[in-house]
């Protein structure tokens, strides 16, 4: 399995956000918000046809979901 996180649609990742148990909360512009129980920050995803990879890697961070459960989402 490929260890590279490398850019991906927003509306994948809004897939993979919502299998993780976020909900959308609320929009402002071209940003999509999304929000957890237990989880501090909010994770803003701009509407990107490419999400660039520190704004993935970022958000799984404040999300505190692990590297490879996101990989194992992409195969």
């Amino acid at each position: 399995m490929s260890k590279k996180i490398t850019p991906i649609s927003y509306k994948l990742f809004i897939k993979f956000l919502e299998m993780q148990g976020f909900t959308f909360s609320r929009q402002k512009g071209d940003h999509l918000i999304y929000v957890k129980d237990r989880i501090l920050r909010p994770l803003v995803i701009p509407m990107y046809d490419q999400l660039p990879v520190f704004i993935i890697k970022n958000n799984l961070r404040s999300a505190c979901i692990d590297r490879e459960e996101y990989l194992k989402f992409l195969k």
